[in-house]
């Protein structure tokens, strides 16, 4: 038998057999191929044909199906141990790491949602510990302390239940938290609530200090992370499409010394992508990543250090709402320069990729760059991606949960 080839690159690594994949039956791997949007049919042909297309190119599942991309062609005559290998074969396809895609963005996009609309989720102020669970404590929210003065926490009576407390509850936490939170909470939109509360153990899901995960079974940074990826410029990512971005976790950090901040509450902001446009996402691959845009970054600070025509923490009317009122009031100098920054912001990325930032809500790059020249003027900030499994550990898991559904009758 033979199978078309085709040169993914990229994700040639990542589309890796998991032992449960491999030893799933054909019924079942035709099902989960079929929910990914697969199209399976049986022609008169010499030879299986895998037309998958560039799904990752498309704005959804049905944009990739009217491009006929996701296609799966069976000869009449083919033979049971043939067609079995050509299933598995379109199983660990890379577009079918797309189609994947398709599910985790929606999956990010409901988790962002119902976290930002949670007003009672709020920024830490006076607290006793990292996270505040409020006068109830976690217990009462569903979670259990690991680490004192609350620097790690752990469910304490279903998954489902303890990240209620962030969609629903009164907690308070910085936004490191608030970028763990919202991987874990896309993790539940993902498989659903049952799913959830099944699929994953307590410690898996702990939630602390960046450091405190390591010494866990945390699925972010502990000891069910599995293959992480470093694409810190997210040269990787923007090579595989606008979707390949989607669902990863950031930060934008201080790029100057420490030394420089003036409010170090607003040091660093910590991030999941929620939704990069099209326009967004070519920008981000013709630059080469990330790098190229903390250049531009830099100019944008550059420039504004020198606007002299300007009150405390003005920069986000001036800059990103475009205040009229604001922008008359500046002599011909401060104009010319606000119209050279302008000119850089146009670029699609800073408004078409756009973030969740614990409490910011999902915003664009451009909004954040600008509320932090308000409050820490001294220095630029970078952007940049941090260690994650999407794609490897976590996109495998999800596979194989689904094959073990389907073998179950679920």
């Amino acid at each position: 038998m033979k199978l078309r080839r085709y040169a993914w690159g990229l994700c040639a690594s990542l589309a890796i057999a998991s032992a449960a994949q491999a030893a799933a039956s054909p019924a079942c791997v035709e099902s989960v191929l079929r929910r990914l949007g697969w199209r399976i049919e049986t022609a008169a042909l010499p030879a299986v044909r895998i037309d998958a297309g560039t799904p990752c190119a498309r704005a959804d599942l049905a944009q990739a199906q009217s491009a006929d991309d996701l296609w799966l062609r069976l000869p009449a005559t083919i033979e049971a141990g043939d067609r079995e290998a050509a299933l598995q074969a379109a199983l660990q396809h890379p577009a079918t790491l797309c189609a994947y895609l398709f599910v985790l963005g929606d999956a990010t996009r409901r988790a962002t949602a119902a976290l930002a609309a949670n007003e009672g989720y709020r920024f830490n102020a006076l607290q006793l510990g990292w996270i505040g669970f409020g006068p109830r404590g976690a217990m009462a929210q569903g979670w259990r302390p690991f680490r004192s003065f609350g620097r790690g926490y752990a469910p304490a009576a279903g998954n489902t239940r303890a990240l209620d407390a962030f969609y629903r509850g009164r907690v308070r936490s910085e936004c490191g938290v608030g970028r763990q939170v919202a991987q874990l909470a896309t993790q539940r939109e993902l498989y659903g609530d049952a799913g959830f509360d099944a699929e994953f153990s307590a410690g898996e899901l702990s939630i602390g200090t960046f450091l405190s995960l390591h010494g866990t079974d945390s699925i972010l940074l502990g000891r069910g992370a599995g293959q992480l990826l470093a694409d810190g410029n997210a040269v990787r990512a923007a090579r595989l499409g606008r979707h390949g971005l989607v669902g990863l976790p950031g930060a934008i950090v201080h790029a100057y010394d420490r030394i420089l901040l003036d409010d170090v509450h607003n040091q660093a902001e910590n991030f999941v992508v929620a939704e990069v446009s099209a326009d967004a996402a070519e920008a981000l691959r013709r630059a080469g990543g990330l790098a190229h845009y903390d250049r531009v970054n830099l100019q944008v600070w550059q420039l504004a250090r020198q606007l002299r025509q300007r009150g405390p923490r003005d920069f986000q009317q001036l800059l990103y709402h475009r205040d009229a009122a604001q922008r008359a009031r500046l002599d011909l100098r401060d104009r010319a320069i606000v119209v050279r920054i302008d000119a850089l912001l146009a670029d699609p990325f800073y408004r078409g990729f756009r973030i969740y930032v614990h409490r910011q809500g999902v915003q664009p790059i451009a909004y954040h760059l600008v509320r932090l020249l308000d409050r820490n003027p001294r220095t630029p900030y970078t952007v940049e991606l941090t260690l994650h499994n999407l794609h490897t550990t976590l996109y495998r898991r999800w596979i194989d949960h689904q094959l073990r559904a389907c073998a179950a009758g679920r």
